[in-house]
Order: structure tokens, then sequence, then C-alpha cells
């Protein structure tokens, strides 16, 4: 399966939970970071995405598989 890409603005969701969780992407990390006290492993071969939930308001990094386009 060809890697998804996604670009800033981009309204996303991803499982969470055993739900669905929704947000906007806000950029992608390519080193290691921490967002919200959570370390993030991400290298320029192995982005993540910075994403705003809807839901929270917080910013949560994801890796591209786990994201899924959504309308809006």
């Amino acid at each position: 399966m060809a890697e998804q890409r996604f670009h800033q603005g981009d309204h996303v969701s991803w499982s969470a939970h055993g739900s669905r969780a929704y947000g906007v992407v806000r950029g992608t990390t390519t080193e290691r970071t921490r967002i919200r006290g959570r370390a993030v492993s991400a290298a320029p071969d192995d982005p993540q995405y910075r994403v705003r939930s809807d839901g929270t308001g917080h910013d949560v990094a994801h890796r591209p598989e786990a994201l899924r386009h959504e309308q809006g």
C-alpha cells in the first residue's frame, strides 16, 4: 500500500480507545521531540504528523499509517 501523505490543514481521523478521534494536521515532525510530555520518535525517514484533536484541543503525534483522510 502506498504511503499516505497529509498536509497542514487536512482533516483526519485515527483509532482511539475503540472509537474514532478527529483532528486537523498542524505539521510534520521529523526529529525526536516531546508533545504533551510524551516522547515522539520521529526521523526524516520516519516522519510523524502533529495533529490538533477536535475533541480535546491538544496536539498529538501519529504516524501516517494511523491516520485517515476525512471530509471537512
